[in-house]
């Protein structure tokens, strides 16, 4: 299964959406300017990550017999 070119995708993906909220909450935390500027953009960014990602691990669920 760790060979599968979509399995190695789905995991790519969720990294990214750790990596994206880790850095909202150290946003969130410092506050300040950073925060201010980028908060709500990143928080969009998480969600449309998270979407791609269930989107990915449904689709191999359904090719997955």
């Amino acid at each position: 299964m760790t060979k599968d070119p979509l399995f190695i995708l789905i995991a790519v993906v969720m990294i990214a959406v750790v990596v994206i909220l880790m850095t909202g909450i150290g946003g969130f935390a410092k506050g300040g300017e950073f925060n201010k500027k980028y908060a709500n953009k990143i928080m969009r960014y998480r969600i449309a990550a998270q979407f791609v990602a269930v989107v990915l691990i449904l689709l191999f669920v359904w090719l997955k017999p």
